[in-house]
Parts: C-alpha cells; structure tokens; sequence
C-alpha cells in the first residue's frame, strides 16, 4: 500500500498512469493559490491547510479541509471534487458544460467523477471547473454548509466572473 504521492504514482497500472500524471498536472496548472497537495485517505489530494483553516474537518480536526482527490481505480480514474457536492449551483454548471466536451455520458456520485474511458476525459472543462473555486469560496461554502445555511446567493455570478476572468488568464499564458 503506498504512502507517499510518489509511491502512489509508481504503483499505478501503466494503461493509466499517462493519465492520471496528466489528470495532477491539470490540477496543479488549474488550483488556485492557497491550496496543499497531499497524500490522504489513500489518494492524492489537494486541501485547505491548516495554517489558513486551522479547525480543519469536523469529522476528523486534526486533518486539513479536504477539497479535491484524484484516485485510479479499477474501471478508471476518479475525481472527488467537494465544492461540486456543496454547491448546487456549481454541479449544474457542470453537467450543462459536461456534454459540450466529451462524448461519453457523465458519470458521477456527490462528489465524484469517474472516468472510464480515459481517451475522453474533458480536460479543459476540468481546469475551468478547479478554476472555480478558491480556499476561501470552499471555506465560506464548507461552513455554510455544516451551519445548515445556503450557499451566498450570488454564487453564480461568481461562477460566471470566475469564467471570464479564466479566459484572460488563459489568452496571457
């Protein structure tokens, strides 16, 4: 069983492994600032830490907020966003723009996305959904979802600005 990243990306199956290195290089090129790359619940993951969260998950205090996980798992690879989860209105952005850039039908739980047929993974529908939400928005939306409150109100127009401003990110790359 691995420990680290590194033994996790070593232990992958080689019919994967191309994709999954592209999958975190998607991730880490997309993330915003503020985010942890880390080694949890047997995956890779990407946190708010605790320096900027210090109660960290109610569940288990002692760990950094999960945010994403990307996993290899038997039929393909997996990514378990949480903002998706919590966020009504960022998974119907989602599903609306999913058909739009892949040929497969989605595939997804609460916060999981798996992908299958890793020839049609959507990577650039990925880097815009990771570009969507910072560890602030995830913390602001962590906390109002264990309060019992909803999500701000003006969280799709913040989905939509965060578009656009993508776009001129993207044309000064």
């Amino acid at each position: 069983m691995p420990n680290t990243i590194e033994e996790y990306i070593e232990s992958l199956p080689e019919g994967k492994k191309e994709y999954f290195i592209k999958l975190r290089s998607i991730i880490k090129k997309n993330l915003p600032k503020g985010f942890e790359e880390t080694f949890q619940y047997n995956m890779i993951g990407y946190v708010v830490p605790k320096k900027l969260y210090p109660a960290g998950y109610h569940v288990t205090p002692e760990l950094a907020l999960p945010f994403l996980h990307i996993a290899s798992q038997k039929n393909g690879l997996a990514l378990y966003h949480m903002g998706i989860y919590a966020d009504p209105k960022l998974l119907k952005w989602f599903q609306t723009e999913y058909p739009k850039h892949a040929k497969t039908k989605l595939d997804m739980g609460k916060s999981c996305i798996r992908f299958k047929k890793l020839d049609d993974i959507p990577w650039k529908l990925i880097g815009e959904l990771l570009q969507k939400m910072g560890p602030k928005d995830w913390i602001e939306l962590y906390e109002a979802n264990r309060n019992g409150k909803k999500p701000r109100e003006d969280n799709a127009k913040n989905i939509k600005a965060k578009k656009v401003s993508s776009k001129k990110r993207n044309l000064n790359r």
